[in-house]
């Protein structure tokens, strides 16, 4: 029998928990935790949707506006996930705070260090244990779910175009050698992969939207007037898309590129900013980006990819669901074939 196919979402959720949740927490939680009921992305999903969902509330803090979110569900399907998640949390902490724990060296991981803050009881600021469950929050749901969006949104891509696929590959292999993987030390070597990173961090953006501002003066935007004390927000999907800034903005072309190489995300080209800019900028850039580039290199490096028995890259589902992150509305299923590296 030949090879089978796999549903890609779960090992790539699977493996960036186990880096994440290595570096920040020191165990592999996520798939631990959610294994049992299969509902480790879904949870990460239905939290990201939460988090970009619009509630009546906040734009009408009063009883009809608490009313309407408790008659629309919202209400009880956020305090769902939220209890889901705070058991997670709890079983985090106290893990961590468990006695018979050995020792952490060089000063733990970073729940180590967050819980060593609430315990400092410093008189300026009150660390919590609520401080301490939103932290890892932050690292759990951002740093795993959009990771791991990103890079089957870029396999998604390259499966439907299998020239690109193949141009990716040649470098790859190329540059690899006669190695089985590819080694860190390959990485700045491997242009046509950055640039399809870049590609897919334009069209599919890890957060739709960039964490809100507020004015501190009067300003005007656009020829536009706007109060200071307003509150903005960015909408990075729709920039990414700008056909005013982009040719051909909704086509996959990592190509493009090659004129815009000086384009980069890092903050400073404001027609690129998945990841935001200036103070706000996302502080885990780099580790995401590390993770992304090098997991698809490999992952193109060790294994050819094709689509089930009688798909054709045109019939692959591009859906998008979600509202703080846009994922893959259906499960992204390719069949590998591990590649044999020629002696």
């Amino acid at each position: 029998m030949g090879p089978k196919p796999v549903t890609l979402n779960d090992h790539i959720f699977a493996l960036v928990d186990g880096i994440v949740g290595t570096v920040a927490f020191g165990n592999i939680y996520g798939t631990e935790q959610f294994a049992q009921k299969k509902r480790f992305q879904q949870v990460l999903n239905e939290a990201m949707g939460v988090l970009g969902s619009f509630a009546t509330e906040d734009f009408f803090p009063n009883v009809a506006g608490r009313f309407i979110d408790r008659f629309k569900g919202l209400v009880s399907h956020r305090q769902r996930i939220f209890m889901e998640l705070d058991t997670f949390y709890e079983m985090v902490i106290d893990q961590h705070m468990d006695p018979t724990r050995p020792k952490p060296e060089n000063g733990g991981d970073l729940v180590d260090v967050l819980i060593n803050l609430w315990k400092k009881k410093a008189s300026t600021f009150r660390f919590t244990r609520d401080h301490v469950k939103a932290m890892i929050m932050d690292t759990f749901v951002g740093g795993i779910g959009t990771s791991s969006v990103t890079m089957l949104w870029a396999m998604s891509e390259l499966i439907r175009k299998p020239h690109l696929l193949k141009k990716a590959q040649e470098e790859i292999r190329a540059v690899a050698g006669n190695k089985e993987r590819v080694q860190p030390d390959d990485m700045p070597k491997l242009t046509y992969l950055k640039m399809i990173v870049k590609e897919t961090l334009r069209l599919h953006p890890p957060v739709t939207l960039l964490l809100p501002r507020e004015t501190l003066r009067d300003v005007k935007i656009g020829g536009y007037d706007v109060p200071a004390k307003t509150r903005v927000i960015v909408n990075g999907w729709a920039i990414g898309r700008d056909p005013a800034r982009w040719t051909s903005a909704e086509e996959f072309n990592p190509d493009r590129f090659e004129e815009l190489h000086d384009v980069d995300y890092n903050g400073a080209h404001y027609v690129l900013i998945p990841f935001g800019a200036g103070r706000r900028i996302c502080p885990g850039l780099a580790m995401g980006v590390a993770n992304v580039e090098f997991t698809l290199a490999n992952l193109l490096c060790c294994f050819d990819w094709t689509l089930p028995e009688g798909m054709k890259p045109e019939d692959l589902c591009m859906d998008e669901a979600g509202g703080l992150t846009f994922y893959r509305k259906m499960p992204l299923v390719l069949v590998p074939t591990r590649y044999q590296v020629a002696v």
